[in-house]
């Protein structure tokens, strides 16, 4: 039996989680708006309410951290905003977490490494980060850690849902709109459905309650397998069943943007299934049901 607070629970990962609950699992997943993670008053006053409310109820606590700034681009000229919510506000978090020992889960991101390896990164790869958005996301994993919390960061990539903006849906848009588009063909990452995350994450949830959780404070987990933005996207243009031929490669050089992005941001899933956990589906069986349920 949990009750689980979500910052940044109005984002497509906050709304699966509270989506994917059970009966067993209470969820209170409050916005920006309702709880900044940056106010350190803020943030005590929730975790503790959360506290108290899962001693009344005889459930035990959790705070899975899905609160982020995640505009890419923007970050590189708002580095300071972008640094209040990515690492001042984890760090506000574990405190708060550490003082009222309830357990952490901290989602992080592909981005804390440069991107530049042959083989799916490790979780004790050394983070070097090409962005301000990776920069500060690794600062808020570095601030996590040292807290002293009972915490555990969970890095994840290429993130796609029903709600928010993401690559999926401004490729079922421009499918709309274009007679043919141009995508990057030479990053490599894993395409994650944030409903599979949030199950992922769940499943660690309950087991920190019940046994103590992974001794590997660091996991990582993905959707199974590799592609390119353009082979999501012509996966993507399937799914619609339109002909994926109107998709045409091309190159980043050929797509300029203001952050660098991540050659290789292919994430190994061995720390997930090492601490027992299960592995998420291959991203195109993924892909599919997305599409099944959101017909």
């Amino acid at each position: 039996m949990l009750s689980v607070l979500v910052p940044g629970g109005t984002g497509q990962l906050g709304r699966d989680l509270a989506a994917l609950a059970g009966p067993e699992i209470e969820v209170v997943a409050p916005g920006s708006a309702e709880l900044d993670v940056t106010s350190a008053g803020s943030v005590v006053a929730a975790v503790s309410a959360l506290a108290e409310r899962a001693r009344e109820t005889g459930r035990r606590p959790l705070v899975v951290n899905a609160a982020a700034y995640t505009a890419v681009d923007a970050a590189e000229t708002e580095e300071r905003q972008a640094f209040a919510v990515n690492a001042d506000g984890p760090r506000v978090l574990a405190a708060a977490c550490s003082s009222r020992r309830v357990p952490l889960i901290h989602v992080s991101t592909d981005y804390v490494f440069a991107g530049d390896a042959d083989r799916p990164y490790e979780t004790d790869d050394a983070p070097a980060p090409r962005s301000a958005y990776g920069r500060t996301k690794a600062a808020g994993e570095d601030a996590v850690l040292g807290s002293g919390a009972s915490a555990w960061i969970v890095r994840t990539a290429w993130v796609y849902g029903r709600t928010g903006s993401n690559f999926v849906k401004t490729m079922i848009r421009l499918a709309a709109e274009r007679d043919q588009l141009s995508v990057v063909d030479d990053q490599r990452g894993s395409p994650t459905w944030s409903a599979d995350l949030a199950a992922g994450l769940l499943e660690l949830g309950k087991s920190i309650v019940e046994n103590g959780g992974p001794s590997r404070r660091i996991l990582h987990c993905t959707g199974g397998g590799e592609t390119t933005w353009y082979g999501l996207a012509r996966a993507v243009f399937d799914e619609l069943g339109t002909d994926p031929d109107r998709v045409r490669p091309c190159t980043t050089e050929e797509f300029p943007r203001l952050a660098p992005r991540p050659a290789y941001s292919v994430l190994s899933g061995a720390s997930w299934a090492e601490a027992g956990l299960t592995p998420l589906r291959p991203w195109r069986e993924a892909l599919r049901a997305y599409f099944a349920a959101n017909r």
